[in-house]
């Protein structure tokens, strides 16, 4: 099955950041600190967006939150969206201390006038509005109408509120969520909405869990999500540190061919057959090349059956063998080393690599 064609949607702006319309997916995380404690959130931003992160997120609870985003803008690089729910005020006072975007979820801010009062000062700012329908805290009346938080209740909320910001108030800076700690309810109701209408979409399975089991429901999810060309920007939700999802995010859209950016290591599974320690020398080839943030395609292979055929289909790859191991660049041999000289090696040929790499003509 191949990969269908992205759906065309609009273009909206967080800051400088462009999403929808064509634009690659961006990838968002937040920020576990107290926003209130300004050099650990901007350091923690730093740190995310040295994995690749776009566009931040951190949450607005009180007003001495929303003032210390005066401080922590000026000190990082990427767009900042301020995280709102409850309380219309502290919407526009992050936006007045230079928030790039909002997320509100109109469920509870508490009627539309309220809501009204958030979009006049997104208009003033220019900012981009996430509409984040959760079914967690969707309204009553559609909890009543529905019953439970069916897909089908989510999408009528997202609709319900871009009638009202979109149509009523007439700002179009918006793009819309609806998640789900359900697999297949966050998407059927992805599917719905993209069904429906031509807002861009923000991608993300809520309390997902743990990086183990929260990686494997946002990979399915938004994998198929992604696969079926939905999807414009997207957070991966893990009770973890905030890097992980950045890391998670990356492998997915890299798993779906949708964007590329650092290393893709393709690694056989352990077996009897292995005579090399491919866990440890795996986990130091990871660990050496995480900084990387050109797109590059490593084989770390421990054995001769798929070793060979599988480091040679990778840019650089290494076959460990007994006492031995090959290293390829573009599927020719470039090397026949000693297995203890067999990383050193290896992370060599990348270098190399990656050099002659930046000499060559780039096409267009």
């Amino acid at each position: 099955m191949e990969r269908k064609p992205r759906r065309p949607t609009r273009v909206v702006e967080v800051g400088w950041v462009k999403i929808g319309g064509g634009h690659p997916v961006v990838v968002q995380s937040m920020t576990s600190t107290d926003t209130r404690d300004v050099s650990s959130t901007v350091a923690q931003i730093r740190e995310l967006e040295e994995e690749g992160c776009e566009v931040i997120r951190v949450a607005v609870p009180d007003e001495a939150a929303a003032q210390a985003l005066r401080e922590i803008i000026p000190q990082i690089g990427i767009p900042l969206i301020a995280d709102i729910h409850f309380d219309w005020r502290l919407a526009v006072a992050a936006l007045k201390s230079g928030a790039h975007g909002l997320r509100i979820n109109p469920g509870n801010i508490k009627g539309r006038e309220n809501v009204r009062r958030v979009i006049e000062a997104a208009r003033r700012a220019g900012a981009c509005v996430r509409i984040g329908v959760n079914a967690g805290s969707l309204e009553k009346d559609l909890l009543k109408k529905y019953g439970w938080p069916r897909p089908e209740a989510l999408v009528e909320s997202a609709l319900r509120w871009l009638d009202f910001i979109v149509g009523d108030l007439g700002y179009e800076n918006v793009k819309v969520s609806l998640k789900s700690s359900d697999v297949w309810h966050t998407v059927a109701a992805y599917r719905e909405f993209s069904r429906r209408s031509d807002f861009p979409v923000h991608l993300g399975v809520t309390e997902a869990g743990g990086l183990l089991p929260g990686t494997v429901k946002s990979a399915l999810a938004l994998g198929i999500l992604l696969s079926e060309g939905i999807g414009d920007t997207l957070r991966v939700s893990l009770t973890a540190p905030p890097v992980e999802e950045v890391r998670v995010a990356w492998e997915i859209l890299k798993a779906t061919g949708v964007r590329r950016r650092g290393v893709e290591i393709v690694a056989c599974p352990t077996c009897g057959r292995c005579e090399i320690d491919l866990i440890g020398l795996y986990q130091e080839v990871e660990r050496r090349l995480r900084g990387l943030k050109a797109p590059i395609k490593v084989a770390v292979m421990g054995c001769v059956v798929n070793g060979p055929g599988e480091a040679r289909e990778a840019d650089v790859g290494l076959a460990g063998g007994k006492g031995v191991g090959l290293i390829f660049r573009r599927g020719r041999i470039v090397r026949k080393v000693r297995e203890e000289e067999l990383l050193s090696a290896f992370l060599e040929e990348v270098e190399r690599f990656l050099a002659e790499r930046e000499k060559e003509p780039q096409t267009r």
